[in-house]
């Protein structure tokens, strides 16, 4: 099943390097053999690839948060210095693959970015006959693995997170509700993974088309599910500007009493602060990272900057906690010294990258509670705790 999964992995960069052949002429996906290049002197070059340039709306305030959060944890590091320099993207593959050249050539010892999955790919496709590893912003887990880790929380951290914590309170039957699209599909796809690993049972699956339509569609096949088939805990993966608000006002509508069966999102319920308001999500739980944490950071960064940070603007600070650590501890920058560390205290909470190129996040497990976040299982503090 793993070799499988690789070679879908390389095949897929393949596909996104033969689309920007203008700049990768010599695509390969050969990695080189033996330990990565030791880090020169006490000084560690990092090449940060972030979308400045870019057409899309709202790329530029991204891409300046999460390089100022990178260079605010630079400022925090006192083991070894840092030495961040920012190459632009423009949101764009062939431009981001390209930069990886000039990067290398200008001395970097690994790559931070881009934002973007399909950027990522081809970055790590560029990178990898260097024997530079990539430390990329998404969270798609289709492009993770040989030199490439993603650093975005993935569905796979937040379904393990609430599957076993479901499983803790004796709700171990599930059923998953989610769009017939790739991001739906995906969220299924890691719920039926951690329910697998914590003994538990999605007993099914009920999907509907991205509509208005198909959500109404989709209410009797869960009510039916729910009354003969002892659903304890239905999982669902939309958000707040898909189907999540009419989900929350149509299964009460219907009879689904929330008390037996526990409604969980696998998307934040605190972000916009109005889905709070939803009264078919009282009582539900959805995993955050760790609050504390992220209000340490939010004020660090606003204190350095006169500003909040973006959502994302941690990626880029634990790139670079990351980084310095495994160079201190190892002197080396590659895929086993950046995963052989058990854990890292980054912007929002311990965090951790995993040898197949993903990463695993200390998260809380909250509630809603009177139209308030209630956190009913603390984010771990340490890399051993539960939840990471």
């Amino acid at each position: 099943m793993m070799g499988h999964v690789l070679d879908r992995r390389k095949a897929w960069r393949l596909a996104v390097c033969a689309l920007a052949t203008a700049t990768l002429a010599a695509c390969q996906l050969a990695l080189p053999s033996g330990p990565a290049p030791r880090v020169n002197g006490g000084t560690v070059n990092v090449g940060l690839l972030l979308p400045f340039g870019s057409a899309q709306g709202g790329d530029a305030l991204i891409a300046r948060s999460i390089e100022n959060a990178a260079r605010l944890a630079a400022s925090e590091i006192t083991a070894t210095s840092v030495n961040i320099s920012v190459y632009p993207t423009a949101g764009n593959s062939a431009q981001a693959a390209s930069m990886v050249d000039q990067a290398i050539r200008e001395g970097a010892d690994i790559i931070v970015g881009p934002l973007r999955s399909d950027a990522g790919a081809a970055v790590g496709v560029a990178a990898a006959p260097r024997g530079v590893s990539v430390l990329s912003f998404s969270n798609n887990t289709e492009i993770a693995g040989d030199n490439v880790f993603v650093l975005g929380n993935t569905f796979g951290n937040t379904a393990d997170r609430l599957v076993r914590y479901a499983a803790a309170q004796n709700r171990r039957r599930i059923l998953v509700l989610h769009a017939q699209n790739l991001a739906g599909e995906v969220a299924r796809d890691a719920i039926l993974t951690a329910a697998q690993r914590n003994g538990s049972a999605v007993v099914t699956s009920v999907s509907y088309e991205f509509s208005a339509n198909g959500v109404v569609q989709a209410i009797p096949q869960v009510m039916d599910a729910v009354e003969n088939q002892a659903i304890d805990t239905v999982f669902i993966t939309s958000d707040t500007t898909g189907a999540l608000p009419l989900f929350a006002q149509l299964l009460p509508e219907n009879g689904l009493d929330t008390e037996a069966v526990r409604l969980v999102g696998m998307t934040r319920w605190d972000t916009p602060p109005q889905t709070l308001e939803l009264a078919g999500l009282e009582g539900g739980w959805f995993a955050l990272p760790d609050p504390a944490a992220s209000a340490a950071f939010s004020a660090r960064y606003q204190a350095a900057y006169q500003e909040p940070p973006h959502v994302l603007a941690g990626l880029g600070y634990d790139a670079i906690r990351l980084i310095a650590e495994a160079s201190v501890s190892t002197g080396r920058l590659g895929p086993a010294d950046l995963s052989a560390a058990s854990g890292f205290n980054g912007a929002n909470g311990v965090f951790r990258l995993n040898s197949d190129g993903t990463n695993s996040r200390g998260l809380a497990v909250a509630s809603i509670v009177e139209s308030q976040v209630s956190i009913v299982d603390p984010a771990p503090t340490g890399s051993a705790g539960p939840g990471l």
